[in-house]
């Protein structure tokens, strides 16, 4: 019986991650985007709480893991500029694995911010 119920925790684990999907696009301000209703001005900063993921024109909210993450990733991503005297592009761009909700919201399990 422990065996069975072992096999099906296991079987319920990868079915999970492989629903996941990726998508790659322009990390904004999620309450910027609602205010505007504009990815235009709405670029992501340090101070930023609530993220939203623009993809082909069309836009996603983080969940509350997600925006977790997100934050922590901007806060801490290096400038990955050739010239330090250069200043850093204002427009992040990050790259989201997880699964899309009924709500298009995304439900984040690993963020990377290119």
């Amino acid at each position: 019986m422990r065996r069975v119920l072992t096999l099906c925790a296991l079987a319920t684990a990868w079915s999970a991650l492989a629903l996941a999907e990726d998508w790659t696009g322009r990390l904004i301000d999620a309450n910027c985007y609602m205010q505007q209703k504009s990815v235009g001005a709405c670029d992501a900063g340090g101070s930023t709480t609530m993220f939203a993921l623009s993809v082909s024109g069309k836009v996603f909210k983080l969940d509350d893991v997600g925006n977790a993450k997100a934050a922590e990733a901007v806060k801490s991503r290096a400038d990955r500029s050739a010239d330090p005297a250069k200043p850093p592009s204002t427009a992040i761009t990050a790259k989201v694995t997880g699964t899309k909700g009924e709500d298009d919201t995304l439900k984040v399990d690993a963020i990377e911010v290119q």
